[in-house]
């Protein structure tokens, strides 16, 4: 039933939604809603915001609005997901609730059970590359300690600058202007000086 030109969702009815997102000010909706409107979609929610920002009040808008039996439709797989592991995050979310996925431009549609087997591949992808970078980081820290050193970051304070920096409180300064003088941060001087007097 349509109210105002809008959907009455007080009644069951199974609809596809859109979706559409911009990164920058300049770049315009207008594109994805023809593409959207040409689909059928009944509503189309919107966001100016880059993938990057989790932020997405057209989003939300759009997630709240879905009812089972609907499905939500974008132009590119690109405008729901930041990173192809959220985007399996988002279309597992709908599932769950019954809501379909639907992306134009790869014309996918997990109504359809090809469209279902294409994203299960994409899970496993997505899981294989989280994999690989877990399995290399650890290789790497292995071997990093088999060499005598220690992953992470070099430290802020080195032994240099410790023994610059008593120097200098030796002298009359205190920790705050021994760090300026040292151009390190001086909470991070006060850790390094209490580090080093609890060593034996």
């Amino acid at each position: 039933m349509q109210i105002d030109g809008k959907t009455d969702r007080s009644e069951p009815t199974v609809a596809l939604i859109g979706y559409a997102r911009v990164s920058t000010g300049d770049q315009k909706l207008a594109l994805q809603h023809d593409a959207l409107n040409a689909a059928g979609c009944e509503r189309i929610f919107d966001d100016h915001a880059s993938g990057a920002k989790t932020d997405r009040p057209g989003l939300a808008e759009a997630l709240a609005y879905l009812r089972g039996g609907d499905t939500l439709v974008v132009w590119k797989l690109d405008r729901l997901g930041r990173s192809m592991s959220h985007l399996i995050e988002k279309v597992g979310e709908l599932a769950a609730r019954g809501v379909g996925f639907r992306s134009l431009t790869e014309q996918i549609d997990t109504t359809t059970s090809g469209g279902m087997l294409v994203f299960n591949i994409f899970g496993s992808l997505a899981q294989f590359e989280r994999d690989l970078i877990r399995e290399r980081t650890n290789a790497g820290l292995k071997a990093a300690r088999e060499r005598g050193s220690l992953g992470g970051r070099r430290p802020v304070i080195t032994p240099d600058k410790l023994r610059k920096a008593r120097d200098h409180i030796a002298a009359g300064l205190t920790v705050r202007e021994a760090a300026t003088r040292l151009k390190v941060g001086k909470t991070a001087l006060y850790k390094a000086l209490e580090g080093a007097a609890a060593k034996p």
